[in-house]
């Protein structure tokens, strides 16, 4: 593949090629360390190895105290946006460090200290950042829980981190209604084996919680006592391989797994992706429309922009309906951000109930450069909509919550690659991809297989789950040895850009074909009529499995769908060919979904299999499911 003029991946990638450890050495000075790393990688340390292992730092010193010391104390650092409460605020890089240095001071009195674990299960509020960040200046580990969270699914959490302090919320704030915390969180605590020593209550006034007589505490009278009495926590020294936080993975049944996210590599890796992989300045706005609950929200809702001296979105609302499709294009305009950051389903969403973009008439966007996606599969008619309609790069890139940040991607601070619909584009530097058979050997380009990374995985990876070597030996590295396992199945193609068709499990296998859903998905997503679509393999006597295709269609839409879906049947024939053996296609008024965006296939089948299945713990709407089996028993499926 020949890159344009304009781009430097190649030789980027070249250069990590070539030697690893000074790749990450140079892009470790962009960190101001406390001990800076002699050693680059240790292969002997760890699992697999780690990253700067002799050096030392503080990750809330490189997000806020040195900014404020080198001229950024007046930029703004974080814009609050809350149309579900009519809210917004913006914090300069020292309103910040002030809020934090004074929640820090709270924690210690509290017995925070450095390796203690602190719960943060909060809603897209200033606090929730706050209080990641005193977290990291004392040298706790957080680990952030997703606001409203079942207490079963919190319990389980709080008995693996073992947390010395539980920080929440009274409520949080959809956008048809309020959700209580504090009553989960009790429920929660009242299920754990392992009991908190305080907990740390925000009250909003949405909603008041009750107070627990010895465990709870005021978090507004004990933050606004600190700042009275002039209490600041400084920054504590930690290891570059010390943990900042524990991130569970969403969906996990029994013991969660704990990707666990050290200092140092997660520092370095972080501030290098946002000027070469996104293309943003030191003092441009970014807008990350996630929740701090996710890796995203993590990385590039806290992190990232601020180690950058950017400014950062922190957007309490959703896509559509606060108050409309538009309300993007409103955030984007109204803080001058130069790129957005979101999850496909997000703008399926935005198109489905705007195909015409009309909510974008008007609107002043000319700061704005690029739109990343990533999170699920962008298919490509939405991607081509996106294009469409916006007049900018529109960049899907593939990462998960184990990378931390982006494997495969499209760097636009290193100059745009040709994009190819349907692909995330190249690996990036630190990482060398693979797609292999069951066997463990390449395949021909083109091909589906399963996408591995050889090791070791670079900077800014989880390096183990917390307390769990073992569990992550068997999850991640014994399938292949050598490589990790990313669990995503599809093919890298003669130019190197790698295809994700989706997870392994959505390879269905019919009368001894190996498909992919998300091929098919693609040709349903083609389709004029539909706004967003699933596709899964439900079992079959005579081939094993057949493809279901469930599909929602766009406002206004005049066909009948009866008509639509014979439509889909016949698209998927021709493009895909009598090998899929696609026969159904269902409409229905909406998916099953996490909170996060992400579709729930795995369940989708279950219904469609007749099998029991557990509540998904982030399921947004649990409704859905009973339209679902509605909608398969008018079939006689389920």
């Amino acid at each position: 593949m020949n890159a344009p003029h304009a781009s430097r991946y190649q030789e980027t990638y070249a250069l990590w090629q070539r030697d690893p450890a000074a790749f990450w050495a140079e892009a470790a000075q962009a960190i101001e360390w406390i001990r800076p790393p002699q050693q680059i990688f240790d292969g002997q340390a760890g699992v697999y190895g780690r990253w700067f292992p002799d050096a030392t730092c503080n990750t809330c010193f490189n997000a806020l105290d040195r900014h404020v010391r080198d001229g950024r104390a007046a930029q703004p650092a974080l814009i609050y946006d809350s149309p579900v409460t009519g809210t917004k605020a913006s914090y300069s890089y020292a309103d910040l460090l002030g809020e934090v240095a004074a929640l820090a001071a709270v924690l210690q009195d509290l017995g925070v200290g450095k390796g203690d674990r602190v719960i943060i299960y909060m809603p897209m509020i200033p606090e929730a950042v706050f209080a990641m960040l005193a977290c990291a200046r004392l040298g706790a580990v957080h680990s952030v829980v997703f606001g409203g969270f079942a207490a079963k699914e919190l319990a389980t959490r709080i008995d693996d981190a073992a947390p010395k302090l539980v920080l929440t919320a009274s409520c949080g704030i959809e956008p048809t209604r309020v959700v209580e915390y504090k009553p989960l969180l009790d429920g929660a605590l009242s299920l754990a084996s392992h009991k908190p020593e305080a907990c740390l209550v925000l009250q909003r006034p949405q909603a008041e919680a009750s107070m627990h007589v010895t465990r709870d505490r005021n978090w507004r009278a004990l933050v606004a006592a600190a700042k009275a009495n002039g209490r600041k926590a400084d920054c504590v020294e930690v290891a570059a391989t010390d943990p900042l936080y524990i991130l569970y993975t969403s969906g996990t049944t029994g013991r969660p797994k704990g990707v666990v996210r050290d200092n140092g590599g997660h520092l370095v890796t972080l501030k290098w992706t946002m000027e070469n992989l996104y293309g943003v300045k030191p003092g441009e706005v970014f807008f990350t429309a996630s929740d701090v609950g996710w890796v995203v929200g993590h990385s590039y809702i806290v992190y990232a922009p601020l180690l950058h001296g950017a400014t950062s979105v922190l957007y309490e609302g959703k896509p559509v309906g606060t108050p409309d499709p538009g309300a993007f294009w409103r955030v984007i305009e109204e803080h001058k951000v130069v790129a957005l950051f979101t999850a496909p389903t997000a703008f399926r969403a935005i198109r489905k109930e705007d195909p015409q973009a009309k909510h974008l008439a008007g609107r002043d966007l000319s700061h704005f450069r690029a739109l990343f996606l990533a999170g699920e599969r962008a298919d490509p008619d939405t991607l081509k909509w996106a294009e469409e309609v916006l007049k900018v790069p529109v960049i899907d890139h593939w990462w998960q919550t184990e990378t931390g940040s982006c494997i495969v991607g499209n760097p636009l601070g290193l100059g745009l690659l040709p994009i190819k619909h349907g692909s995330p584009t190249v690996p990036m530097p630190g990482y060398e991809i693979s797609c292999l058979d069951e066997a463990g050997k390449p395949v021909p380009a083109g091909t589906m297989g399963a996408i591995v990374i050889r090791l070791p995985l670079p900077p800014a990876c989880l390096p183990t789950l917390w307390q769990d070597d073992q569990r992550f030996r068997e999850a991640y590295l014994s399938a292949f040895p050598g490589y990790y396992t990313t669990s995503d199945a599809g093919y890298i193609d003669e130019d190197g850009y790698v295809f994700i068709m989706g997870r392994t499990d959505d390879i269905i296998n019919v009368a001894g074909h190996r498909l992919s859903t998300g091929g098919m998905e693609e040709v349903l997503a083609s389709h004029p009529a539909v706004a967003e679509c699933a596709v899964v393999g439900i079992r079959d006597a005579l081939k094993g499995e057949q493809p279901c295709g469930f599909v929602v269609l766009k406002a206004g839409v005049s066909l009948a769908p009866a008509e639509i879906e014979r439509e889909l049947v016949a698209l998927v024939r021709d493009k895909i060919g009598p090998v899929a053996a696609f026969k159904l296609a269902l409409t229905v008024n909406r998916l099953p979904k996490t909170r996060s965006g992400k579709i729930l296939r795995a369940t989708m089948r279950k219904i469609a299999d007749g099998e029991d299945y557990a509540m998904p713990a982030t399921i947004d709407d649990p409704a859905v499911l009973d339209e679902i089996g509605v909608a398969l028993k008018g079939r006689g499926l389920g």
